[in-house]
Order: structure tokens, then sequence, then C-alpha cells
């Protein structure tokens, strides 16, 4: 077969030798750089330079915020009704809510026993609470010794139920979701979620549950977190920094002025009602915490941020599991603003949710 001449593979003008091609590229490079290249870039920093500014008013915005509240600003019982829950001798523990208790696990051979003997410490009637583990598990090693810390606790009269599924679908959404599929659910008002290394005080549900029954526009009670091993190395303590302006800041400022605020994911408690009427929990991001507030928000649920409830918890303490969590906490949010944008511009129930544009794109 005949070889293809340098004119047949290249045209007239970059023919030659390479020193001549790279001459005729660097022409056509100057020749495009002014009206193509230039003008993007200008765009793109034009872009970048708004969003800084932007960054820019919201910190500003929330310093003068929580620097008002901390001064002036009204505690949580004094925006919201809270009186405790009383005992009824006519109806007995009926007078109580029924809650429900759902932990998420997968593989977590070293938190398993805190996490479940902390649910099953909290105080509440015995026979108003249920426990529910989700344990999406692969090891069978674990799941035994999860099965049988549940049989355990179920042998000392606290109701706990083992729940698992034959896949993985929609990972930690999915396993909630299925949980609330139970008939056992049903008669249950409120569910409170906290993740396999989440350790909640016994108080947890008497400081949380009367907000939710005695204000029925409230969607969701959110508790702080607490990290016990913060001091473990420089990557926790890096971590707790950036954690702690989070809550100190940007949840309470949500929280304070009525405006919308994220949901963690875990140490809150949900109004199933409210959950139910968002559509429930969705896999369609990494972000399903974000995505259950955003939708709850939309219909007009309130949310309340107790800073003074601090629920313990770890850290990352590798580069792996860290690298992991931001990937997720940063690619999670753009992904949820690109599918949710149209939705919140047409919403007309709760102009206030608006300003999750800023959380979206900043987060």
């Amino acid at each position: 077969m005949d070889r293809f001449s340098s004119t047949t593979l290249f045209p007239d003008t970059l023919a030659g030798t390479r020193d001549d091609l790279t001459e005729q590229l660097t022409i056509i490079w100057e020749q495009i750089k002014a009206p193509l290249i230039v003008p993007l870039l200008r765009i793109a920093v034009f872009l970048c330079l708004l969003m800084s500014i932007l960054l820019f008013i919201e910190r500003v915005y929330m310093g003068i915020v929580i620097t008002l509240v901390k001064l002036f600003g009204r505690k949580s019982d004094k925006r919201y009704k809270w009186e405790s829950l009383k005992d009824d001798v006519e109806i007995g523990n009926s007078c109580y809510p029924m809650v429900l208790v759902q932990i998420p696990m997968y593989n977590e051979k070293e938190v398993y026993q805190l996490s479940i003997g902390a649910a099953c410490g909290l105080s509440w009637p015995s026979d108003r609470i249920i426990i529910q583990v989700l344990d999406d598990s692969t090891d069978p090693i674990i799941k035994n010794l999860v099965s049988m810390e549940c049989q355990r606790w179920a042998s000392k009269g606290i109701d706990i139920r083992y729940e698992i599924r034959d896949n993985r679908n929609g990972y930690k959404a999915g396993a909630l979701k299925e949980g609330l599929k139970h008939p056992y659910v049903k008669q249950c008002d409120y569910v409170a979620i906290f993740d396999a290394d989440f350790q909640p005080e016994p108080d947890f549900l008497w400081r949380t549950i009367p907000f939710l029954v005695h204000n029925p526009q409230l969607g969701l009670v959110q508790a702080r977190w607490k990290f016990v091993n913060a001091d473990e190395c420089l990557m926790t303590r890096m971590q707790e920094m950036s954690l702690d302006y989070h809550f100190t800041v940007e949840q309470e400022v949500g929280s304070s002025t009525y405006a919308f605020f994220g949901f963690n994911g875990t140490a809150g408690v949900w109004r199933i009602a409210a959950l139910e009427e968002a559509g429930g929990w969705k896999d369609r991001t990494t972000v399903e915490d974000m995505d259950l507030a955003v939708r709850a928000s939309l219909k007009g649920w309130k949310f309340l941020y107790l800073s003074a409830l601090k629920v313990k918890n770890e850290l990352p303490s590798t580069f792996k599991a860290y690298r992991y969590q931001q990937h997720r906490w940063s690619c999670g949010p753009a992904n949820l603003f690109r599918k949710m944008f149209m939705e919140i511009i047409r919403n007309k129930v709760n102009s206030s949710c608006n300003r999750c544009y800023v959380n979206f794109i900043t987060a």
C-alpha cells in the first residue's frame, strides 16, 4: 500500500519540518487566543469574583446576626413553645407520643455496641419507643454480632427491631426509607436518627420531643455534634475548627432567623408527617439529608437547631475516610442544586428557602 504523503495528513500551511509545524501552531494559537479564549477566561474570572463577593456578603451577614443573637437573641424555648410532658393518670403512658429511633449501620464493628447501647439507654416510656437497627453490613461476622447485641437488649425488655435488606440500593437513604415501611412504624409520630458512631445522652428525647409536640409547624429539631476525638491528631483538630463554624454560626443563624438550614443527617428528630409530605428519603444524590431538608422547607415546614444539646460522635481520623467524606459533601450539594434549581425558583410556599442558593453554591 502506498504511503500517505505529508500533504495528505496535514494542510499545506502545516506541512514541513517539526519546527515549521510548531511555528504554524503558535501562529494559529495567537490568532484564536484573543477572540475566543480571552473572553472565556474573563467570564470565568468574573463568575469567580461574583461568587467570592456573595460568599463575603454571606459571611458578613452571618457575623452580624450571630453577634446580635449572642447579645440580644432569645433562647429556643422563648422562640418556640416548650413545656415538659407530664403524666396523665387516666390514660397512662398514652399521653406520650410514639417515637421511632433509627440507627443505620454498615460494617460498624468498632462502634455498634456503643450506638445501640446509647439508643437503648434513652429515657422515654418503654412502651412508647421503638429502636430500629438498620443493618446493611456485608460482613456476615459483623451482622451476627449486631444481631446478637439486639437480642441481648431485647431480652432486657427493650423494644428493638433488627432489620436487614437483600440489597444496599440507595445506601443510607435506601435503608432509612425501607425502615419506615414496616407496619409497626405507622403508630409512631416522630423518628430520631443517629448514625452508628453517635451516642445521644439519655435525656435527648425529653429535650427535643416537647418542641415538636407543642409547635405543629416544626418538622425537625436538630442537635449539635460533639467530637470526642478532636484532639487525636492535626487532621481531626482542623475538622473540628471547620465544623464548629458550621454549628456555631451557620446553623444558629438559620434557626434564629427562622430561615432554612440543612439537616445534618443524624442527631435530629423528624416529625414523620413532615418527612412523608416532603416525599420521604431519596437517593438521587450523596447528600440525602440536605435533599430531604430542602423539600420539607419548600413545603413550609420550620426547623429548630438546639446548640445546647450536644450528641457525641467521632471525626474521621484517617485521610482515606476524610477524603471520602469531603468528596461526598462537596459534590452532593452541587448535584442537588442542579436537580432542584427550578423547583426552588417556582416555590411560593416558603420564599425564605431561596437563601439556600448561597448554601448550595458555597457548600
